[in-house]
């Protein structure tokens, strides 16, 4: 820390014997070292006028150091000054979240630092906080205490131009010179003696070019004139009384000097410890280097981003039996109109059509086994604790993934998830993204060209709000390469139209915009955009027993834990038009729009499909094409879903359905 702060000091000293008996440990506030404190007087934190600065903190081996700044307020000068003066000269700290055992500090937060007035609380104290409660009763807090160490501080005075006088040593403890002046002259001449030595080993000499301190020591009456370069007190008698050098295992500042400049040549401190070891002879170079330690109580999962998983699964409805029934009646038909009615005329009765679909439940499972000599020979964690974590983890996910896009793996694939097809009755999930036209809108936007931008997304999505009749603001499903193309759209003079993924999803006409990684599968869902749906119009239904469960089981004959996590549910949309899919058709297509609708007489029961260019007319429910002209007459109360397919090259804005029924007998 530069001469620019006012003082410094230590806030607190390790291996100091408290009064009660407490001691502070060197790593108790290590943790702290760069931490910016406010500096305030005698721990009036109650009161503002009482900050008079900050303190920097600085972990040094034997306690936390404060460098003190004053601010400029009245109170902070009038500190300074005091200071200056030596009228203060004392430093406290007080902590919190204390961690004590055996009488032993060895955690804890520094939250402030306080000049206090010298007299007071001389020598190391620990002053634990008082708490009063409403009754006046007061209970002492046992993680947060005023912690005073009775060393006085240090104070920088300007003695000239860019250079600062500064005092350190405790009040009342000798300084060097007093030390040194306390030895007789044969303590003083060994003193010499080993600080010429200590020279020599610096500068690789005798050890006498400053001083003749090392002849001086071994000229000395009755001093081994055989001494050799070797520290005194590195010796070590061995069983025959011998003295014997010991292994020596510490750096001197020269040779921290060489590691340190070879450090910013490498740009590696191991490389340059390990090239310093071999220069210099050092074996078993691995003393230097701490043990290896594990990061966390258990393996980090390398998954894909999980945090859409819970939403879905949350904001779906859950009701406690699995086969679901779907009832609708179609009244957008003019025949459910209410009429207007002319004198002597006969009333005619409104008619609407009624239809139903069902869906029962799958099994979604996931298996694994472990070898029991495994589970006992992993000590470091609970191996089995965390693999069932991510079994469940992973069933979540793909019960999550069925629901919004489908399973995703082929048709054939034995362990796909089944799903039923179409608006018939069926076991399984529905998928959003596959569920019935009568169910869920398709809409495409074109953005392959060069000319066209994700903006043509969002007016297109705007603008097909009026195909959604789900429940309240549903929530846009999408990549985040989407939802990032969607923030970068520029205007003309390159700012941003939208500055956050909220103002993205008030411009679309939805609630929420959440990125699901899955989605990105390209293979598995090549031109989807996004999916635009309230989950609270889907339902999850599971009979008791049928939810999540997991078993276990040990097999005698191969010596293995084996574990299942298992549910049994169904899932579909509830709700008639409560989704939108967003598909992006070829950069090449041409759209068709609008497509020509068939006709349909409700007392004869005839569907007329038209004939349109680059379009074709299908059965909804059996995917079959449909001929141009007039088809079969219909049963009463028969319906036909008809749905257009635009032909290779081209595409619709949205979907194109219709639905017809005959008049009843």
């Amino acid at each position: 820390m530069g001469a620019s702060h006012d003082f410094s000091g230590y806030a607190t000293k390790a291996g100091l014997r408290c009064s009660d008996g407490r001691t502070i440990t060197a790593e108790a506030f290590k943790h702290m070292d760069g931490v910016t404190v406010p500096l305030v007087w005698q721990h009036g934190h109650s009161d503002i006028n009482n900050v008079l600065g900050h303190a920097v903190l600085k972990a040094r081996a034997d306690g936390v150091y404060a460098y003190g700044f004053f601010n400029n307020t009245p109170q902070g000068k009038h500190a300074k000054e005091m200071v200056q003066h030596k009228d203060l000269n004392k430093l406290s700290i007080w902590a919190n979240e204390l961690v004590e055992k055996a009488k032993t500090v060895l955690h804890g937060k520094i939250k402030e630092v306080s000049l206090v007035l010298s007299g007071a609380n001389p020598g190391a104290i620990i002053d634990f906080v008082a708490i009063e409660h409403g009754d006046g009763e007061f209970t002492e807090s046992s993680d947060e205490a005023i912690i005073h160490t009775g060393l006085e501080i240090e104070f920088t005075i300007e003695a000239g131009e860019g250079t600062t006088e500064v005092v350190e040593h405790a009040a009342g403890e000798p300084t060097l010179q007093d030390i040194y002046d306390s030895l007789n002259d044969q303590q003083k001449n060994l003193v010499q003696y080993m600080i010429g030595e200590a020279l020599a080993g610096e500068t690789g000499g005798t050890g006498q070019s400053d001083t003749n301190a090392g002849d001086a020591a071994a000229h000395q009456e009755g001093t081994d004139a055989n001494m050799t370069t070797r520290n005194t007190f590195e010796t070590a008698a061995a069983a025959d009384g011998t003295k014997t050098a010991v292994d020596r295992r510490t750096l001197s500042h020269s040779d921290m000097r060489e590691i340190l400049t070879d450090f910013q040549r490498q740009g590696s401190m191991k490389h340059a410890v390990v090239a310093f070891s071999l220069a210099h002879g050092i074996d078993n170079i691995d003393v230097l280097f701490p043990e290896v330690r594990t990061v966390g109580d258990a393996p980090e999962f390398l998954s894909r981003r999980m945090e859409w998983v819970s939403g879905v699964l949350n904001a779906t409805r859950h009701t406690p039996f699995s086969r679901i029934k779907t009832r609708y009646a179609d009244i957008t038909m003019d025949e459910a109109r209410a009429k207007g009615y002319i004198k002597g005329t006969m009333k005619k009765e409104e008619f609407f059509s009624v239809a139903k679909r069902t869906t029962g439940p799958t099994t979604v499972y996931k298996k694994q086994k472990l070898d029991r000599d495994d589970i006992l020979d992993i000590t470091e964690l609970d191996v089995v604790a965390w693999m069932k974590g991510e079994m469940r983890i992973m069933l979540d996910e793909e019960l999550a993934r069925a629901i919004l896009l489908g399973d995703g793996r082929a048709v054939d694939d034995a362990d796909k998830i089944k799903a039923p097809a179409g608006a018939g009755d069926g076991n399984g999930i529905r998928s959003v993204l596959n569920d019935h036209e009568l169910y869920v809108t398709t809409i495409e936007a074109n953005i392959g060209d060069a000319s066209s931008s994700y903006s043509e997304v969002i007016d297109l999505v705007l603008s097909s709000m009026g195909f959604y009749k789900g429940t309240g603001s549903p929530t846009f499903y999408t990549t985040l390469a989407t939802l990032n193309a969607m923030l970068l759209i520029k205007d003309t003079l390159g700012r941003r139209l939208y500055a956050t993924k909220a103002d993205v999803a008030a411009a679309m006409g939805v609630g929420n915009i959440v990125t699901v990684e899955v989605m990105e599968d390209s293979s598995a869902y090549p031109d989807l955009l996004g999916i635009i749906v309230n989950l609270s119009d889907y339902n999850i239904g599971a009979d008791k027993g049928g939810e999540v469960n997991m078993f276990d089981m040990f097999d005698i004959d191969f010596n293995q834990e084996k574990y299942l996590i298992e549910t049994r549910v169904s899932g579909a949309l509830v709700k008639l038009k409560s989704a939108i899919v967003v598909k992006k058709s070829g950069s090449s297509d041409v759209l068709v729009d609008p497509v020509t609708s068939p006709t349909f007489d409700a007392e004869t029961g005839v569907v007329t499909i038209p004939t349109q260019t680059h379009v074709t007319y299908k059965d909804a429910d059996t995917g079959s094409t449909l001929s141009a002209g007039a088809q079969t007459a219909l049963d009463p109360s028969e319906t036909m879903n008809v749905v257009a397919v635009p032909a290779s090259g081209y595409y619709f804005a949205h979907t194109w359905y219709w639905s017809f029924t005959r008049n009843a007998a």
